[in-house]
């Protein structure tokens, strides 16, 4: 095989393995090594919780930045800044004299995340593969595992130091350098993902195309258009809010989780050891999710997969305000897990075959910018918990608005393109933008 044939599976691993390591090295490690920087420091937990807090918040809030990088100076650029930005961050981690190097060091983090993973990872997988749902599959599978080696990682490394918490934060920082340096050198030049995507674009359009024009459409068929929508265009359509709405509610549910279920469940008399394992089998269901949603998002329409994830979310928050019994937890780990794997891929996939990869760096980043408000979910929990005296209602509320997602979903038809409005050259099928292969 030709190397250029072999050059997207080897972005493909550059970019799984960056969102392996920053995956590791940030959300779910923090949790582990905080409550021994919290003794040493002599931390209020409401100033340690704020550091998780400006972590999500900045990592949603900064998407609007790494499009300017990559438009402006290319993908390498973006990774280089991304990389030195981060090791700054662990840099902070490890020196924190203080709280206040500790926010920085979080808020530093959270704005590298951006610049090293999903938004540069998904503009250039998307310019390298026609089967897209194959490869964001593998990629965010990959990248999730990181979420699972984290932990593990940051004890060994802890076990190793005498229970020391600064030499982990010091090897992250080392990691962060080597590795981000050593994939940007791998990132082909801007001029050869140009091309790559101009072809990429032209078969995917093609069969778009002939698709439209078919006499009878597939009930699951895969739509996509032939056009490539701006981002003002996109967000004149509800589609782009129904999908919004979706990744806002399986960050809101995954963060909430990640923080509260395990006193949640403790509360319920639910033993901790069982309710960090349940943790454990949600993390690993999302893992699941996301290979096997890869594997038939080329096949079916990915409108469905977004429905049975924000089915499962909902069903899995409403199980776990209530869950006592071992069943009810496997029903929420399970639930919760595939429904937050499968979100975030359903809506990538959703956001290209909607409004074209031309412009979806713009449109992207910006869906992803309610990572910000996602993480309030933590605050909005306990806020509930002080009122009502449990957490329950909080994970009710989510699985609420869960289910609302579902309805609107259910509805959701793949957006026109109007010409009267946004004139654009190029081809037109027979039938024009009409939807196909959706009910």
């Amino acid at each position: 095989m030709p190397l250029s044939q072999w050059r997207p599976w080897v972005l493909l691993g550059v970019f799984s393995l960056l969102l392996f390591l920053i995956s590791a090295a940030t959300f779910s490690s923090l949790g582990v090594v905080l409550p021994a920087m919290v003794a040493d420091q002599q931390w209020s937990w409401a100033q340690a919780g704020l550091g998780f807090t400006l972590l999500g918040a900045f990592c949603g809030g900064s998407a609007w930045f790494p499009p300017l990088v990559i438009r402006r100076f290319g993908v390498r650029a973006a990774l280089l800044l991304g990389t030195a930005v981060m090791a700054t961050g662990f840099l902070c981690l490890y020196l924190t004299p203080s709280v206040w190097f500790y926010f920085l060091g979080t808020a530093l983090c959270g704005v590298a995340y951006q610049l090293m993973a999903l938004i540069p990872g998904t503009h250039v997988l998307a310019a390298v593969f026609q089967k897209r749902a194959m490869a964001f599959g593998v990629y965010f599978t990959l990248g999730g595992l990181g979420g699972v080696a984290g932990p593990w990682i940051a004890l060994g490394v802890m076990e190793a130091s005498s229970g020391a918490w600064r030499p982990f934060w010091a090897l992250q920082a080392i990691a962060a350098l080597a590795i981000g340096v050593l994939c940007s050198l791998l990132i082909p030049s801007s001029a050869w993902l140009k091309q790559s995507s101009d072809h990429i674009d032209q078969k995917v359009k093609a069969d778009a195309a002939a698709a439209a024009s078919a006499p009878v459409q597939a009930p699951l068929a895969v739509y996509r258009t032939v056009h490539d929508w701006t981002l003002r265009q996109a967000m004149a359509t509800p589609q782009f809010y129904i999908l919004v709405a979706a990744y806002f509610v399986h960050l809101l549910s995954g963060a909430t989780v990640s923080s509260l279920s395990v006193a949640h469940l403790s509360e319920r008399g639910v033993v901790a050891g069982v309710a960090a394992g349940m943790l454990s089998l949600e993390g690993l269901m999302a893992t699941v999710a996301r290979l096997g949603g890869g594997l038939i998002g080329d096949l079916i329409d990915p409108k469905w997969l977004l429905m049975l994830a924000v089915g499962l979310l909902g069903v899995g928050s409403l199980a776990l305000s209530v869950a006592e019994t071992l069943p009810l937890m496997i029903v929420y780990a399970v639930g919760i897990g595939a429904g937050f794997g499968l979100t975030a891929l359903a809506v990538t996939i959703l956001l290209l075959n909607y409004y074209g990869r031309e412009n979806n760096l713009e449109i992207f980043s910006t869906v992803c910018l309610v990572g910000a408000l996602s993480a309030l979910g933590p605050v909005i929990g306990g806020a509930l918990r002080d009122v009502a005296g449990s957490f329950a209602p909080t994970f009710q509320l989510f699985g609420v608005a869960a289910g609302l997602v579902f309805v609107a979903s259910l509805f959701m038809r793949p957006p026109r393109w109007k010409m009267t409005t946004y004139p654009q050259p190029g081809p037109t099928p027979p039938h024009g933008d009409a939807p196909y292969g959706s009910a």
